[in-house]
């Protein structure tokens, strides 16, 4: 990472409305590579309403991937994702040997988290119809959040396979 590049400043507090959300899911993307995390989660009941599928955040995922990152993504369902962000189902393939996908069918999508965590930032998304919620760096926040999603995990199963095999 080069010093005398200028770090990209993500904003910390409430936030609110779709276009609010989807700019703070661009920027928190764009700043991954940059900031230098090593490790990266999103999270979503279906990613249905994130900008996964533009040219700009796949280019930031790509940048990001290449140096050694880990990655847990984490739906309820997939099928809106691949649907929807083609772009980001072709990154996914791309970089299948550092991401892990899981699925979580039988959550409560009112209940299961959307959210980015990272080492240095975390955003979470607490009413998805309102499209509100809150972002920061502050360490309890993140510990709160990685335990969430870490439950989450737990009852997870794999899902959104890198390949699919057909006959």
């Amino acid at each position: 990472m080069d010093d005398d590049k200028p770090k990209l400043d993500l904003p910390a507090g409430p936030f609110s409305g779709p276009d609010t959300f989807r700019d703070l899911v661009r920027a928190a993307l764009a700043a991954a590579n940059e900031q230098g995390w090593r490790e990266l989660i999103l999270c979503d009941p279906d990613f249905a309403d994130w900008p996964l599928g533009e040219r700009a955040v796949v280019e930031s995922l790509g940048a990001w991937s290449q140096r050694g990152r880990r990655c847990i993504l984490l739906a309820r369902n997939w099928d809106e994702a691949v649907r929807r962000h083609a772009r980001f189902v072709s990154w996914r393939r791309t970089w299948s040997h550092i991401i892990e996908a899981h699925a979580c069918r039988s959550a409560d999508p009112i209940e299961f988290p959307s959210a980015i965590w990272t080492p240095g930032w975390v955003l979470e998304r607490r009413d998805l119809v309102q499209c509100r919620g809150w972002t920061g760096p502050e360490p309890d926040r993140r510990l709160t959040l990685r335990e969430k999603i870490n439950e989450w995990l737990g009852k997870s199963a794999p899902g959104f396979p890198s390949h699919t095999t057909g006959l």
